[in-house]
């Protein structure tokens, strides 16, 4: 038996006026998914624990059936793993976004929380400056994908609270800048990089090409190194992770899951979705488990863009969830679990912490669920809700009998 997760990051959503009350799920073309739904067993799970920020991190360690409450110390330590940096046991990384702040009326706000999306090229030269003029003894920088980097401190403290940047969007930073003990070394930090982002050479360019400049670092998701069990330790399984995002790839180095590239895969609206699948397909050939994430969903929404949103959701059904299922006879008997990690409301553009809507198949029989196609709505009806981190046991049910 093989297994299979298909995850639409932020696929989930609220009813929308503009779409005469429905959700972009309800409203997307998606025939893979709602026969899956029409056959399988359809649910919600709640992969934001209770007192938890509904974060990726958090919500993706559920749906790969960890309870955060056991093993979540935060988001950048995860990262840290896809990246290949070893954390010593007095080390706390950060997530590093470059952002654009937004000066208004003496005010700055968070203009935009990836930069304009600034290549992976290009900030990786802005990283390189950052490490030969702040890195050292105490901070260092790490190259990562597009705006996501990391930068960790040795000996750091970790008493901390801060903001996601995507959580306020076109808002002032006032009152959002890191809090706690260590945050007036952080926000110096912060000063420094601003001051050699905005006479960079690469962000004069940016400028003279009329897109948006990474005038700034905004640090957030801070964490030491977590401890988890492995995939095989746990379920006596082999695995893969295909994702263009580092925390998901770090979520799987934990796992002891192996880390599948993906031409063309980006983390954004243009990734390459049927690469992905067709990389799922190969991968079950060596692997018992595959875990395929698809960042587009999720970017779509904290941008805002509808119907950019539900493109995504459309390429996700097509080219992720078809390709998988028109390859059922080479794969063999699998049981196949399809969800978002969390909601990305549209017109919020931020993370919620509401249930999100499952699909559980199974190749050798259909469960009658009764549901007529997949959506929040149809999971509400049909099926209860479960804790996010019951996912996977749900999805190995029949491993007993095998």
């Amino acid at each position: 038996m093989k297994y299979i997760i298909l995850l639409g990051d932020g696929m989930a959503d609220e009813p929308i006026a503009a779409l005469g009350g429905k959700t972009p799920l309800e409203v997307a073309h998606t025939p893979h998914m709602d026969r899956l739904a029409q056959t399988g067993k359809v649910g919600l799970a709640a992969t934001v624990p209770e007192g938890y920020p509904p974060g990726s991190d958090v919500a993706n360690l559920s749906v790969f059936g960890y309870d955060p409450g056991d093993c979540y110390t935060g988001r950048s330590p995860l990262e840290a793993a896809s990246m290949g940096v070893e954390l010593g046991p007095d080390d706390i990384a950060f997530r590093l976004n470059f952002v654009w702040l937004e000066a208004h009326y003496g005010k700055l706000y968070m203009g935009d929380f990836s930069a304009g999306h600034i290549s992976t090229e290009e900030a990786g030269l802005l990283i390189e400056t950052l490490q030969e003029e702040l890195g050292g003894d105490d901070f260092n920088f790490y190259p990562g994908v597009s705006y996501r980097h990391l930068m960790v401190w040795k000996n750091g403290k970790d008493e901390l609270t801060f903001t996601p940047p995507h959580d306020i969007s076109t808002y002032s930073i006032e009152g959002h800048l890191p809090q706690g003990d260590g945050a007036d070394v952080l926000q110096d930090l912060t000063n420094s990089a601003q001051m050699l982002l905005n006479t960079h050479p690469v962000n004069n360019q940016r400028v003279a090409e009329n897109k948006l400049p990474a005038n700034s670092v905004w640090f957030w998701g801070h964490g030491r190194k977590p401890v988890m069990d492995t995939y095989q330790q746990r379920y006596g399984l082999t695995g893969a992770v295909i994702s263009a995002v580092d925390l998901i790839r770090g979520i799987g180095i934990n796992a002891g899951l192996k880390i599948i590239d993906v031409p063309g895969a980006t983390g954004y609206l243009d990734t390459n979705y049927r690469g992905k699948g067709e990389y799922a397909v190969a991968a079950l050939k060596d692997c018992d488990f595959v875990y395929v994430h698809v960042e587009a969903p999720d970017e779509a929404g904290h941008g805002g863009l509808l119907e950019e949103k539900i493109k995504a959701i459309e390429s996700f059904d097509r080219d992720v969830v078809g390709t998988v299922l028109e390859n059922l006879p080479e794969i063999g008997p699998c049981r196949i679990l399809v969800a978002p990690d969390h909601p990305t409301p549209v017109e919020k553009r931020t993370h919620t912490s509401d249930p999100v809507p499952y699909i559980l198949f199974d190749s050798s029989h259909a469960m009658n669920s009764q549901a007529t196609a997949y959506s929040e709505s149809e999971s509400r009806r049909c099926g209860d809700i479960i804790p996010g981190h019951q996912l996977l046991s749900l999805l190995m049910a029949d491993r007993d009998s095998d």
